[in-house]
């Protein structure tokens, strides 16, 4: 597989918006995808790592995304934009639908190499959060904690949040967390290391 770098990541293209696996691109190469809870700023990470302002929709209402959606960084790499989770509004129908999605994509996608978790870091990591560290846990898949909106709060109050939560990930050697604004740009270059990082490492094994 070829080589890539942090600037592998502007080379991202739109390939698909897919409701079902049978939407999805062929299993091959490697990819990492962005999950979140709605409203976390997922959306704006996406655009920050990859330098455009408009790759990924961001939107004012929670929950809009609905379907998984996958960019091409080169033809062996890729970047996914999974549905945001949490949201009340959303029907019951069709957030059974995404978890049952969500559960065939991690247990059976080999290409998948790692999962990128935006969360707020004024709300820190949530019930919702930890479900989803425990799935990606039961998988063996590494997860990468983005605190996203670090500039709504002092730095000081920003590290004590960052050192609270690695406190929570301690036990588990897969998970990692790093500070980051869209906004300001802050750990953007971090964030794209870890993504490289990610899709240059070895596959996972999975359900067939």
């Amino acid at each position: 597989m070829k080589t890539i770098n942090s600037a592998t990541l502007n080379q991202a293209q739109f390939v698909c918006s897919a409701h079902t696996h049978l939407e999805w691109p062929i299993d091959s190469g490697s990819e990492v995808a962005v999950a979140g809870r709605s409203n976390v700023g997922k959306s704006s990470a996406i655009n920050a790592i990859a330098g455009r302002t408009g790759l990924a929709r961001t939107s004012k209402t929670p929950g809009r995304t609905r379907q998984i959606v996958f960019f091409d960084l080169t033809p062996d790499h890729r970047l996914v934009d999974l549905p945001g989770y949490g949201f009340a509004r959303t029907s019951r129908e069709l957030q059974q639908h995404w978890q049952k999605t969500i559960n065939r994509y991690f247990s059976t996608r080999q290409a998948l190499r790692g999962l990128v978790l935006p969360i707020d870091i004024r709300r820190g990591l949530m019930a919702m959060d930890q479900e989803m560290l425990n799935w990606c846990r039961h998988h063996t898949l590494p997860v990468h904690l983005l605190l996203t909106k670090r500039d709504k709060l002092s730095r000081s109050a920003a590290q004590n949040t960052l050192r609270t939560v690695q406190k929570q990930l301690v036990e588990f050697p897969l998970f990692s967390a790093q500070l980051f604004s869209a906004t300001k740009k802050e750990g953007v270059e971090e964030a794209r290391d870890k993504i490289v990082q990610l899709l240059m490492s070895e596959p996972r094994p999975v359900n067939n």
